[in-house]
């Protein structure tokens, strides 16, 4: 009964357009009328105490760090080192457009900034190359979602948050799923590109190559900075966001010298409104996920999928269907603050690593970015390239459709994340 009344309560109060965050205070208030427990001094406490955690210190940092790397020019200098490299392969400006989503992934995090910059440089030079421009958008959105699985990851650490496990682990662990899904969106895009009359760029010599390449070293030398810090103990993850804030700042002002410092104030603005924007969701989030213990909510859905408990694989299953079918009505973070608090319990009782677990789940949440009618990536790329949503939506199916099977494959085969992981953390 307790299930029934949160699932109403909540799918009731968005029905009518409530903002998500708001959507769970309110449903917070229906579990405290129902459990007898009503005091509006709870929701204030838990909002201060589940957002006053130093882990979540990341999320303004590496948000931070998204928009001065933007700002900075580093993301077009990634772009041009991988246009010199590939660009002038059949196809290359997509397979450009894969290596910058990469390594762009492992600066930012961000899927809606890293496909905003990359459909904002590409899609002109696709356009006018005669690329099939709707297929060349959907490439730039799946693309982007590739930067929340990624390290580092908002993702990772709001799910680390909610889920109370590793976040240094998560990111480790998103190394090889997040090349996976890279690899399989290359391999959907050459066979595509096979029936497009596109003409490639000339081949770039060596001396343009290793231009390209000097230019873009120090932003290149961002992921090694975070990746390299936090794998080998050096910082935490909170710690590597201000190490990124802090580098990304210093390249954009004294190496590039694209970000002046009367630009600083906007590019904080933005910083801060954007931060301001995640943080109250997952103050407000983490209050429904202390109800939702209070109420023994797991415990009840435990017993509806008990069956299940002795097969993990389709436990997995099932509940990355589930994921996938809400992602395309909720965005990334509320999927992930909604139901981590329900299914974590379930996911420990069957035996499945939280780790594992957690990296399937925002993998599942990042892929749903691509699914209507939200869709958020859909909707930026579409703005941005100037292409109708119709469009960008029959042009990402090939490539949602390769990342599901690349999710999937990964639910079968649990060691292409776990042994990865070993090797690396």
């Amino acid at each position: 009964m307790t299930l029934l009344i949160f699932i109403v309560a909540l799918l009731a109060a968005m029905a009518i357009g409530t903002p998500v965050a708001f959507s769970l205070m309110f449903c917070s208030l229906v579990l405290m009328f129902h459990l007898d427990m009503f005091d509006t001094q709870i929701v204030a406490q838990q909002m201060v105490t589940g957002a006053n955690t130093f882990t979540l210190l990341a999320i303004p940092f590496f948000l931070l760090a998204g928009e001065l790397m933007n700002a900075g020019g580093l993301s077009r200098r990634i772009i041009d080192f991988a246009l010199a490299c590939v660009g002038h392969i059949r196809g290359g400006l997509g397979i450009v457009a894969i290596l910058a989503a990469v390594i762009m992934a492992s600066l930012s995090g961000s899927a809606a900034a890293d496909s905003a910059a990359l459909a904002a440089i590409l899609i002109p030079m696709m356009r006018e190359a005669g690329y099939n421009v709707p297929r060349a958008a959907g490439l730039m959105a799946a693309g982007g979602v590739i930067a929340p699985v990624l390290p580092p990851s908002l993702a990772f650490i709001i799910f680390g948050v909610a889920a109370n496990v590793s976040i240094s682990k998560l990111f480790m662990a998103g190394i090889a799923p997040g090349l996976m899904m890279a690899i399989a969106l290359l391999i959907t895009w050459l066979i595509l590109c096979g029936k497009m009359d596109v003409k490639p760029l000339p081949r770039a010599d060596m001396k343009t190559r290793l231009r390209a390449s000097g230019r873009a070293a120090w932003a290149l030398g961002m992921p090694v900075i975070i990746l390299g810090g936090i794998r080998f103990g050096i910082v935490t993850p909170t710690e590597a966001a201000v190490v990124a804030a802090v580098y990304a700042l210093f390249v954009g002002v004294c190496v590039y010298r694209e970000l002046k410092l009367k630009d600083l104030y906007h590019v904080l603005l933005k910083a801060a409104k954007t931060t301001s924007v995640v943080m109250f969701l997952v103050a407000a989030a983490l209050v429904t996920a202390w109800l939702i213990t209070a109420a023994d909510i797991p415990g009840e859905l435990g017993e509806l999928i008990s069956p299940l408990i002795e097969r993990p694989k389709l436990l997995m299953f099932t509940i990355m269907v589930l994921v996938l079918i809400i992602g395309t009505a909720l965005d990334l973070a509320p999927t992930i603050l909604i139901l981590t608090p329900v299914l974590m319990p379930v996911v420990m009782q069957a035996g499945i690593d939280p780790i594992y677990f957690g990296v399937m789940f925002v993998m599942n949440t990042c892929i749903s970015l691509l699914t209507p009618p939200v869709g958020v990536v859909l909707n930026v790329v579409s703005g941005v390239a100037k292409v109708p949503l119709g469009k960008v939506i029959w042009g990402v199916a090939p490539f949602l459709f390769a990342q599901i099977f690349v999710m999937f494959l990964l639910v079968l085969f649990p060691q292409l994340v776990m042994v990865p992981l070993g090797w690396l953390y």
